[in-house]
């Protein structure tokens, strides 16, 4: 009898792809997920026979190897190396039907696959293939398996979302465009683990541990970001972004993958926190791990490990920035859903911090995470990785500090055990509401588990240090109650173009007559507290009499800071006041100018592969013309790629009307994501959901 010989594989795409969860990528790619089985048929030039075997070699990465698990043989008769097995499912005339299973530990990537024929112990021809493995969190066995059907559907198939900015008293809302399933997004998220120090230094064993999502995302928080390995993303604060765009006009994440490679995998300038977790969240989905966006309000950057934040002003009102500690009015990091059995206790399964923002070196490069939420809220700070970090983000203390350059003293103002960490937040499962989470990093401020924990944490961080916990810390006993009170209240509309109107509120908190000294200034500032320019300033001599409270009215022109304002559109107010002879009190108040909206609307239904018209609007609010004018659009499933349009300049108050036109691809709802900037509005946002119909 003749050798038997393949002489053809079908590979079943469609329907493998649709069983996988993978269909919805653009590549035409084979791409399945691990642990769960794949059928192929194989056509042969014969049937098959006693003594006859099919054998699969499947191996990834560079020189495979079956002893790191990199490698596997194994065929229909039941031989198998490293878990891999194949099992002859229907033997009709020449045609085999073969479903192949990985082991639930693989690890992810692109894989070849050779397939050959043996009879009687005589291998012959082979074909051979490649397909790429994905993590599976649709397997309950696989690491990042998730439970919850809507959760599985928001965390690992939705495309687009919502990112929260701004701060405690306004908070804000971009949308983002992840686009985790458009061309090219997936090769590029695995060439992202191709690039990385750990794959150039040994590639071997860095390919060998990509079975663990643990480790696939600490490298991706490395990665995401350009520092140390020429990753995506090369972050900006400083308020200039020459030679790159401003980190607020990016849409979404797509661009930015795509500009990466296209640039021979230089780091897209420029990032900031959003931008660099929109961009984690995408290559997360993208690899199967279930993930999420987390904003933190009146987030602490804690360099020195001691768990508070030191805050400096000078006796002008000036804040300064003196130390390396800094509080952010809003941080973004990532939240990836997988199981810690490196922390030897089931409780610390599930959410995982990840963040790519460069803030803090650990082991050696700009990478942060995995921190188990649940961990964080129990002030588990030895744990792996980088928890003192990030729970001193959500728990640290605020210390203010007066400094007086004449005669190089500092003295504490204050000791702020409760404002920082707030509003921790994301985009709820389904819909576009926003969902706090706060409850999930730390107990109720003040609560006595609150305390415990705190206590508990610093007790790791200085096993030998023993804490008062009647007081704040420990630190808070030493200081005078004070003699007044200060707020800055709002009392006008906040908007780009506007005066700025607030009123300083002071109240005389004793039944003796009180005269205070109020040295003032505002600020325009980067949402992580860089100070851009002084754009007002004021003193004042306010006398007041017992328990009287005064509004002092601070107003900021237009003019004042126009030439100074940043595209967070942030200004910061403080007010040191002094009571003779008695400690300062400090007030302070970011305040967030709107942008005049946006507005997007469809003239039509949607539906799948018919043209849709979109129409923009938008008012120049300005007393002057705005020039430059460009709007940019993007949204997975309504268009390829991204829209720019270049707008006609805009007469002080015209009005102005674009209309252009969008193909949607998929059906269900689809988000629609703009930005318009201008040279006097650097990013103005807007969004639509779209209904697409088949």
């Amino acid at each position: 009898m003749s050798a038997l010989g393949i002489q053809n594989v079908n590979w079943q795409l469609p329907v493998n792809r649709r069983a996988h969860h993978t269909d919805k990528f653009s590549s035409q790619d084979f791409i399945v997920r691990r642990g769960q089985p794949w059928d192929i048929v194989i056509f042969c030039n014969r049937s098959l026979q006693s003594g006859d075997d099919l054998n699969f070699i499947v191996s990834t990465g560079p020189q495979p190897s079956e002893s790191a698990r990199t490698k596997a043989v194994f065929s229909v008769s039941g031989r198998s190396t490293g878990g891999w097995n194949a099992v002859l499912k229907a033997n009709e005339g020449n045609n085999l039907v073969v479903a192949i299973t990985s082991p639930v530990n693989a690890p992810i990537g692109w894989y070849t696959i050779n397939i050959e024929s043996s009879s009687n112990g005589r291998v012959s021809s082979q074909k051979t293939g490649t397909f790429i493995l994905l993590f599976n969190p649709w397997l309950q066995t696989d690491d990042v398996f998730m439970s919850n059907n809507a959760e599985r559907r928001e965390y690992v198939e939705e495309d687009s979302g919502i990112i929260y900015v701004g701060s405690t008293n306004r908070i804000g809302m971009v949308g983002w465009n992840f686009g985790q399933f458009e061309e090219e997004i997936l090769s590029i998220s695995l060439s992202i683990l191709d690039k990385s120090l750990n794959f150039r230094r040994d590639p071997l064993t860095d390919v060998a541990r990509r079975n663990d999502p643990k480790y696939v995302c600490r490298v991706l928080s490395a990665m995401i970001n350009g520092n140390d390995d020429n990753g995506v993303l090369s972050g900006n604060w400083s308020g200039n972004y020459t030679g790159g765009l401003d980190p607020r006009t990016w849409n979404g994440s797509v661009e930015i993958l795509k500009n990466w490679k296209k640039s021979g995998f230089k780091p897209v300038r420029y990032g900031q926190c959003w931008v660099f977790a929109g961009t984690l969240n995408t290559v997360l989905r993208c690899l199967g791990v279930p993930s999420r966006v987390i904003t933190n309000f009146n987030s602490a950057h804690d360099t020195d490990r001691n768990l508070s934040v030191d805050v400096y002003y000078d006796v002008m009102g000036n804040p300064l920035e003196k130390g390396s500690d800094s509080v952010w009015n809003f941080h973004v990091w990532n939240e990836g859903w997988f199981v810690r059995p490196d922390l030897g206790s089931s409780s610390f399964n599930g959410w995982q911090v990840l963040d790519a923002t460069p803030q803090e070196r650990s082991q050696g490069v700009f990478q942060c995470g995995p921190a188990s939420v649940n961990g964080i809220r129990e002030g588990d700070i030895n744990l792996n990785f980088d928890m003192i970090f990030i729970f001193a983000e959500v728990n640290a203390d605020r210390i203010t500090w007066i400094y007086d350059s004449r005669n190089n003293s500092q003295k504490q103002n204050s000791l702020d055990t409760y404002s920082i960490g707030k509003y921790i937040s994301t985009k709820a499962v389904g819909s576009n509401s926003r969902l706090d989470v706060t409850d999930k990093y730390k107990y109720p401020e003040g609560s006595t588990e609150e305390r415990r924990v705190q206590q508990k944490a610093l007790g790791k961080l200085k096993p030998n240090v023993s804490i008062d916990p009647t007081s704040a810390r420990g630190l808070a006993g030493e200081e005078r109650e004070p003699s007044i009170s200060g707020k800055f209240k709002v009392t006008g509309v906040l908007a780009v173009g506007k005066e700025v109107s607030l009123a300083l509120i002071l109240k005389n908190l004793t039944t003796d007559r009180k005269t205070v000294t109020v040295n003032m200034t505002a600020w325009t500032i980067v949402y992580n507290g860089t100070l851009v320019h002084e754009v007002w300033k004021d003193s004042a001599t306010i006398a007041l009499d017992p328990e009287e409270e005064i509004q002092h009215p601070v107003k900021i022109a237009y003019s004042q800071y126009e030439k100074y304002l940043k595209a967070d559109n942030m200004i910061r107010t403080t007010a040191v006041c002094k009571v003779t002879d008695e400690a300062e009190v400090v007030v302070e108040r970011d305040v967030i100018l709107d942008n005049p909206t946006l507005t997007l609307e469809v003239m039509e239904q949607a539906q799948v592969r018919k043209p849709l018209n979109v129409q923009m609007f938008f008012s120049n609010p300005l007393d002057e013309p705005v020039k430059n004018c460009v709007l940019m659009v993007e949204g997975s499933g309504l268009l390829r790629g991204n829209l720019k349009i270049d707008v006609p300049s805009l007469r002080p108050k015209e009005k102005s009307r674009i209309r252009f036109e969008i193909l949607p691809t998929r059906s269900g709802v689809k988000q629609l994501v703009a930005d318009f900037s201008c040279d006097r509005f650097p990013a103005i946002k807007a969004m639509l959901s779209i209904e697409v119909s088949e």
